[in-house]
């Protein structure tokens, strides 16, 4: 990751990454609400139930009362994060909050606006 970027969004990476791998999913993600409380999930994938790692999180974080988000984190093999993804963190945070798509290695590949 850049010596250069935020380290709360280097954070926030850090911890989607974590999540990924400690649990054995295709995607990790974090999201850091208004108040800087960070929410990390993985994908959910059950017979009845299926979500990104980034709805996972945004709905924790509305389930935990966050109004607003700052930022959000997706550490994925996929080359950006899908529309669906942007549009759960654009509902919550607006269509400039910040979404930092990183590798599964934690390297910062593209910083797209959810909106």
């Amino acid at each position: 990751m850049s010596e250069a970027m935020d380290p709360e969004d280097r954070k926030i990476i850090t911890l989607a990454r974590s999540a990924r791998a400690r649990n054995g999913v295709t995607e990790g993600a974090a999201v850091r609400d208004e108040t800087g409380r960070t929410y990390v999930a993985g994908t959910v994938t059950l017979d009845s139930l299926k979500l990104s790692a980034l709805q996972t999180a945004v709905a924790m974080a509305v389930a935990s009362g966050a109004q607003s988000l700052e930022a959000a984190a997706l550490v994925t093999e996929a080359d950006t994060a899908a529309d669906a993804d942007r549009a759960v963190v654009r509902d919550l945070g607006g269509a400039e909050t910040p979404v930092l798509v990183a590798g599964p290695d934690g390297v910062l590949r593209e910083t797209v606006k959810a909106g």
